[in-house]
């Protein structure tokens, strides 16, 4: 039987405040900071501490959810959902349930070639969890509260993805624009945003949904595509044997490629939902919501459409520029530095820098945003290479020249003399000089072996070092060798 995937993603990021979501404790690094060092009766759940709401979270936490398109809710309630949390002391999540932030969005992702909309069923607020450490020697588990009541943004998808490749790039989508809404840092790393995927299989065709499964706690794109690729098939497997699939929360062993039961899956009565009777009901105005829906940045649909619709780049192109905010405003600089068509600017930086750059670790804007190579430089050089001053395999050693020394492509192209040879005479005289010295291969060509064209173009471009016009020499070297090969 030909099986559908049907899946749901439950997104928690961490928001960017600089307090604690219900306290002023401040909000640390937690894979740097000393353990329990953030802490205070409230996010440590003592007795007679009272929460009060943090407004920065709540406008992070509105952001998101206009931009993704929601209904703000003009009032939302905050509950405590209870279960054992070892990493909660208080042994209770204070989160939003019945009445959540905002419902009913939309985000659009690029999938297999097409525009897909996946539906956002709810965006709400809540604490983030602290941190356990397991050890094996001795076995023990520690706890780190540091980062227990850190702002939470939950993002419910409706389980409208049907393969890897919908799931991934929506994650991916997500993460973006989180990223360019300045909510938060997108370090998957240091977990402050987090995957939960609602996984279940039904028959091609059918319209009830599968019994599905919850896979927990992912904190990277490659696991959250492993999990999902490794559960359709064990699940695959259960029910071409005529079995049935566990309704169950499940882990990713990163190590092992394979999920392992965590416990059962809950609903949500298990939790106990009750609202929290130490906060009251949360208020947003229209013109609360006004403010902050006109504050918004470009967001990344449109700045594709634009670059699209007013330069001519393909969408392609655009969504690998889209990566980030930082990567957008450095190909527009370099675009009205270097005078040369947006594509040849998206293709120099989605190929020859990206590759440079990734082939020594290097992140295009580093630490306080400093470029690897400001944009206006970047530009330059294309603009020499568009300009026939410079040829492109030059321009491309002339390239990382640039990200070793720091030097213009100006300063580099005047220090060593690489203008490119675009004198006709010049160029004629290398030609001659290279036939009369390679007879062999001057045959070969003559009798049908048109590929020696390009060996005698290479040796051509040796005898210039690499700066002639590599287009007037393949004519001159056809005008020589009589106009192509002979019959």
């Amino acid at each position: 039987m030909e099986w559908e995937p049907v899946v749901g993603l439950e997104v928690h990021a961490e928001l960017s405040t600089r307090s604690k979501m219900f306290c002023g404790c401040a909000v640390v690094d937690s894979t740097v900071a000393e353990p329990n060092t953030s802490t205070c009766p409230v996010c440590l759940g003592l007795p007679g501490s009272l929460p009060v709401i943090n407004r920065k979270a709540v406008d992070l936490g509105l952001r998101v959810a206009l931009a993704l398109e929601c209904k703000a809710a003009p009032v939302s309630v905050f509950a405590r959902k209870n279960y054992f949390y070892p990493d909660l002391p208080k042994g209770y999540q204070i989160s939003q349930y019945e009445l959540p932030l905002a419902v009913d969005g939309v985000l659009r992702i690029l999938a297999g070639g097409e525009t897909r909309t996946i539906r956002i069923r709810r965006v709400h607020l809540e604490e983030d969890t602290g941190k356990l450490l397991h050890e094996e020697r001795p076995p023990r588990s520690l706890v780190d509260l540091n980062r227990a009541g850190v702002p939470l943004l939950e993002i419910v998808s409706e389980p409208d993805m049907h393969s890897v490749e919908e799931v991934r790039a929506y994650a991916m989508a997500l993460r973006r624009l989180v990223c360019y809404l300045g909510v938060n840092s997108g370090d998957m790393e240091k977990g402050v945003i987090r995957f939960e995927a609602n996984i279940s299989l039904r028959p091609k065709g059918a319209a009830e949904l599968g019994t599905r499964v919850e896979v927990k706690n992912l904190n990277s794109f490659r696991a959250l595509a492993r999990s999902m690729e490794y559960e359709l098939e064990r699940q695959a497997a259960v029910l071409e044997k005529g079995g049935s699939v566990a309704q169950e929360t499940l882990g990713w062993d990163e190590n092992r490629g394979r999920t392992y039961s965590q416990r059962s899956k809950e609903e949500a009565h298990d939790y106990r939902y009750f609202p929290e009777p130490d906060l009251p009901p949360l208020e947003v105005s229209s013109e609360w919501a006004a403010q902050v829906k006109a504050g918004l940045p470009e967001l990344p649909d449109a700045i594709r459409e634009r670059l699209v619709a007013q330069t001519g780049l393909a969408p392609a192109d655009a969504e690998i520029i889209l990566a980030d905010r930082g990567t957008v405003d450095y190909f527009e600089a370099a675009v009205k530095a270097s005078d040369a068509p947006a594509r040849t600017v998206a293709a120099w930086l989605n190929v020859d820098l990206s590759g440079l750059l990734n082939s020594r670790s290097l992140p295009l804007i580093g630490p306080g945003g400093r470029p690897a190579i400001p944009p206006a430089d970047f530009g330059a050089l294309i603009k020499l290479v568009a300009a026939g001053k410079v040829n492109g395999p030059t321009g491309k050693a002339l390239l990382a020249e640039m990200l070793d020394t720091g030097k213009t492509a100006d300063a580099l192209v005047a220090e060593r003399g690489l203008l490119q040879i675009g004198d006709a005479d010049t160029l004629r005289a290398a030609v001659r000089k290279v036939i009369a010295e390679n007879p062999d291969q001057v045959e070969a060509y003559r009798k049908g072996k048109t590929a020696v064209l390009q060996w005698l173009l290479g040796a051509v471009m040796k005898t210039t070092g690499g700066r002639a016009n590599p287009k007037m020499v393949r004519t001159l070297l056809e005008e020589e060798l009589g106009g192509g090969s002979v019959k």
